[in-house]
């Protein structure tokens, strides 16, 4: 028999809420035998859907009420203090109260990320927790950390970045030895600002980690780094941009091979190709983003995500559960496995 992956699901948070995170929950139990969903929100708005989403299971579906909403121009430290009623913080104690494995939001990025580090808590000797997407390359993926948890991250932190995005890239994604880079301006080692020559020496001389030195944003996309390393600023700026780019391309190339009877035959040929590379190119086939270094699973969606964005971030973690990413974090950081929510669930097995 599969194990049982219980995600709690915001079903209040981001722009299409309480419809897609709804949807994304109903097709999910649908899809998997192996997933249990709560919907996490305000109980008569989820029901209202439900009663459109045909037969599912109801068994592995369930929804724990609450009344507040972190609505997304909240201050999130005082939203998180303020509103213990809302889905973001009735969420994240599930899974600190071993109750849920994961959760996942695309609902205020600043409530989710300050509600992971203190409510669920960071892992000893983590400093700052980072949001890590993957982002498609030419050799496959490469992660971004940070891309917005950690605005004014410190070199020390970047450094922790670094090897916690390498402790991923090889144990969960199986990259043997991955290659680390910090996101610059330039390839020499004296370019960037004050934090990024701070930062640079600090990993080269780190021994359990394999820099390259520093990665243009153009490079990115090439996979010239298995980890790019930067703060919470340019790495949101050179992901929005990515996807930016990526959206604007598909929709130009559609456009010109659907604009004539010519182009319409010659796309038909390369539609299968075309089909699968537009899929690497689409974010929302690949989930969220995994908050790493805390003593639970947590995963933010893109506050514009849809039903499919966010029922691929349901799997996604189910994956990072079956390969214990934070209690692996813990491991190689600190020589010994996670403490707090971790061992709870695990108890709870």
């Amino acid at each position: 028999m599969e194990e049982m992956t219980r995600v709690a699901v915001d079903a209040m948070g981001g722009d299409n809420a309480p419809e897609a995170p709804v949807h994304a929950a109903v097709d999910a139990v649908k899809e998997r035998k192996d997933i249990q969903v709560t919907l996490v929100g305000q109980k008569e708005k989820i029901q209202k859907v439900l009663k459109n989403c045909g037969d599912y299971p109801a068994d592995r579906l369930e929804i724990l009420d609450c009344r507040q909403v972190i609505e997304t121009a909240e201050m999130p430290t005082k939203a998180i203090m303020e509103k213990r009623d809302s889905s973001i913080v009735k969420g994240l104690r599930l899974v600190k109260e071993g109750k849920a494995d994961a959760f996942i939001s695309s609902g205020n990025s600043g409530a989710v990320m300050v509600g992971g580090s203190a409510i669920i808590r960071k892992l000893p000797g983590v400093e700052r927790a980072p949001l890590a997407p993957l982002l498609p390359t030419e050799k496959g993926f490469s992660l971004l950390v940070d891309c917005g948890a950690n605005v004014d991250a410190r070199a020390s932190h970047l450094v922790q970045f670094a090897r916690m995005g390498s402790i991923y890239m090889e144990n969960i994604m199986g990259v043997k030895n991955p290659k680390v880079g910090i996101l610059n301006i330039g390839a020499e080692e004296e370019k960037g600002n004050a934090l990024v020559k701070e930062t640079f020496p600090l990993l080269r001389a780190c021994e359990d980690i394999n820099f390259i030195g520093s990665v243009e944003a153009r490079d990115i996309l090439k996979g010239e780094a298995d980890v790019i390393v930067c703060e919470a600023f340019a790495g949101n700026v050179a992901l929005k941009l990515i996807e930016g780019v990526a959206k604007t391309l598909v929709h130009q190339l559609k456009g010109a091979l659907y604009g004539s009877l010519r182009s319409k035959i010659g796309g038909l040929l390369v539609k299968p190709a075309l089909k699968t590379t537009f899929s690497k190119l689409d974010s929302s086939e690949h989930g969220g983003a995994p908050l790493l270094g805390l003593n639970g699973l947590v995963v933010k969606t893109h506050g514009s995500a849809k039903a499919k964005e966010i029922k691929n971030g349901i799997f996604q973690c189910s994956e990072f559960k079956k390969q214990r990413i934070n209690e692996i974090i813990g491991e190689h950081l600190n020589g010994g496995k996670a403490d707090g929510a971790a061992k709870d669930q695990k108890d709870h097995q």
